[in-house]
């Protein structure tokens, strides 16, 4: 079965996400690796992506921990430095792709909030045929419901879809279903991948 729709992760394919990055910057090494030791803050970021509320979600949680207060806010008030800056080559990518008429579709765990932040920054992040988004949905990869709404509301059979993302057990998921798949290293290998299913044409970059 060819190629009909190509899939997007969104999180270190189509922007940075570099949470321990962004503290080490701010509060030392020393000091991060004390903060995520002692405050669930991707637990609490889980959530979010699951739905739960960004400010108050955060909010909370520096509430609970008053010695980590300010670091743990930045997660709310600084977020979009932490997600900074956008993967252009990815973008590039995602362009071409509906330039040639591909359907392109974005799979993502991101919270509702977050991403509302993420789009204005990076108004590719708009530019999809449709998006599923687990904050919306209720449901986070990898669990295979989330991979099966996409096909019911796409109408795409499993083996008709391209799909990247930077973790392997997202990728597995897929995999089992019966997508095509490509783990996300770098936007180079990613465009190989695109020319070899001859969705683009040589040196898309």
């Amino acid at each position: 079965m060819g190629i009909e729709a190509v899939v997007f992760d969104l999180g270190r394919v189509l922007l940075h996400w570099d949470p321990e990055g962004f503290y080490d910057c701010e509060i030392g090494e020393a000091g991060r690796r004390k903060l995520f030791a002692e405050v669930p803050l991707h637990e609490v970021n889980e959530q979010i992506d699951r739905g739960a509320p960004f400010r108050d979600s955060i909010y909370a949680l520096a509430s609970a921990h008053p010695e980590h207060a300010s670091a743990i806010r930045f997660w709310h008030d600084r977020w979009l430095d932490i997600a900074t800056p956008g993967i252009e080559e990815s973008a590039v990518l995602l362009r071409a792709l509906r330039a040639r008429g591909v359907p392109v579709y974005a799979l993502t765990n991101f919270g509702a909030g977050p991403l509302a932040l993420a789009e204005q920054a990076y108004p590719v992040l708009r530019e999809f045929d449709l998006r599923f988004v687990s904050g919306e949905l209720g449901v986070l990869k990898p669990d295979p419901r989330i991979y099966e709404i996409l096909e019911e509301q796409t109408g795409h059979a499993p083996g008709a879809l391209l799909f990247t993302d930077d973790k392997p057990e997202n990728i597995a998921t897929a995999t089992a279903r019966g997508w095509k798949t490509h783990l996300f290293e770098h936007p180079e290998g990613w465009a190989a991948e695109l020319v070899v299913a001859g969705l683009l044409p040589e040196n898309p970059l």
